[in-house]
């Protein structure tokens, strides 16, 4: 009898099969969970990123409450909270997102705003969300927090003593920087500076980072020397506050005692103040000034009147004796025994658009001694200024182009009194210089960010 078989090839077959299937469902399964886990990663990153945006949004609300409301009439919108700071809560879109902005309102002001964004899932830190946090709120959408603080600095060119973009040199001997309001009784006699009411808002503020000089040499941010300073000190991101032994930074108490080095809480290295260039001041309809003799002294250019005035070079004795603006486009060089006389009661706003300007002799008579008497504008092609004058400054030095020098220094404390925005500075002599707190009110409401910072929003 013939017996058959049954052949294996069938069940190897279904075998195969079950294999073949088992490993592509497995690489699919595989495949949908990893597309998952970056459609995820994806979406996570999509709110964590959104929540810069919306935090910012919070600052430009703040600050343009400040541009047109100052910091002492916010509007009823805005709500006292127990941190001493003004709130506003606003959303933003349609998906949920809003943020809480608060300004503390001191002088300059500071803005804190912190955007909550909802979270498709619980972030954590293997995405990136270090400074982030999720708050549910007792809700099935919880968010993502993301805050950041925007320190103000009073205007470009009257918010501190000395604002620049480039590194800042107080060399020579001598060197001190306070404060002073000649508005306030408290802080001043008859609005003059009296070294007894000093305040300690001499702040010292510069964009720069530490480089190298062309030697291989350090080139710090901001070297103070042996100065002291009354005052905050900024610097760029990476810079260095660099002090010699006698070197000192903080309140009153603490350079009054010749404390070495600079206080706790007195130094920051994230300045990033926003400085324009200056426009010129008109473009027709200007004057052009002639000399006058008044009794024995031969001035070389009379400005009489409140007016705008337009000159090449100016050179020798400048009376004013109007509220005036004097453009010159091609040189300034006051020397040896001649001036710039402001008569009392009138004032000085003078524009250079020339590559130099170097203001010796008897500098600036600023005859009413308010810094707000005499303002120099550098426009972008004024480069470089060197005031030599022996006589005392009175007034603001608003050039962001330009490299300014500081030689000699007058012959009282009454050195410097004012403020200073430039490219760099350089002292080579004794100065002292008494920033005029007055000058903040004189921007219109205009405070600038000085400072970006994200912070840690698990804080109150």
């Amino acid at each position: 009898m013939k017996i058959q078989t049954k052949s294996q090839t069938d069940g190897s077959v279904l075998l195969v099969s079950l294999l073949t299937a088992g490993v592509i469902g497995i690489a699919l399964g595989s495949y949908l969970t990893l597309t998952a886990n970056q459609h995820q990663s994806v979406f996570r990153s999509m709110t964590w990123n959104e929540g810069i945006p919306v935090s910012e949004a919070g600052v430009e609300e703040a600050l343009t409450q400040i541009y047109y409301n100052g910091i002492t009439n916010f509007s009823a919108n805005w709500t006292w909270g127990l941190d001493g700071c003004y709130h506003k809560i606003r959303s933003i879109g349609t998906d949920g997102a809003y943020y809480d902005v608060a300004v503390k309102p001191v002088n300059p002001p500071v803005i804190v705003s912190t955007a909550y964004v909802r979270a498709p899932l619980t972030p954590s830190s293997a995405f990136g969300m270090i400074l982030g946090t999720v708050s549910s709120g007792g809700t099935p959408n919880p968010y993502v927090k993301r805050r950041i603080q925007v320190n103000t600095s009073g205007g470009s060119s009257q918010g501190a003593a000395v604002i620049s973009k480039g590194p800042i040199y107080l060399s020579g001997n001598n060197v001190t920087v306070d404060s002073f309001d000649s508005s306030n009784p408290l802080y001043s006699t008859n609005g003059m500076y009296i070294p007894a009411l000093a305040r300690d808002n001499g702040d010292v503020i510069t964009n720069a980072k530490d480089g190298l000089t062309a030697n291989g040499k350090p080139l710090y941010a901001l070297d103070i020397g042996d100065a002291d300073i009354k005052g905050h000190v900024t610097t760029g991101p990476s810079g260095t506050v660099h002090l010699t032994s006698g070197g000192t930074v903080g309140d009153n108490a603490w350079v009054n005692a010749g404390t070495q080095g600079v206080e706790t809480g007195w130094q920051a290295n994230d300045a990033n103040v926003d400085i324009h260039d200056v426009d010129q001041p008109f473009t027709n309809g200007y004057f052009t000034p002639v000399g006058v003799t008044i009794g024995k002294v031969k001035y070389s250019y009379y400005l009489p009147d409140s007016a705008n005035y337009k000159l090449g070079t100016l050179t020798g004795k400048v009376l004013v004796t109007g509220n005036a603006t004097l453009w010159v486009t091609d040189d300034v060089n006051i020397g040896t025994g001649d001036f710039i006389q402001i008569a009392p009661g009138a004032s000085l706003k003078l524009y250079v658009s020339a590559p130099s300007a170097v203001i010796g002799g008897q500098g600036v008579i600023n005859s009413d001694g308010y810094a707000k008497e005499f303002q120099y504008y550098g426009l972008p092609t004024n480069t470089s200024i060197d005031y030599k004058g022996n006589a005392s400054f009175t007034g603001t030095i608003n050039a962001p182009e330009a490299d300014l020098k500081l030689g000699g220094g007058g012959t009282t404390p009454y050195d410097f009194v004012g403020s200073a925005v430039v490219n760099t500075l350089t002292m080579n002599g004794h100065f002292h210089i008494h920033y005029d707190e007055a000058l903040r009110p004189a921007m219109p409401n205009g405070y600038l960010v000085a400072a970006w910072n994200e912070v840690d929003a698990t804080t109150p």
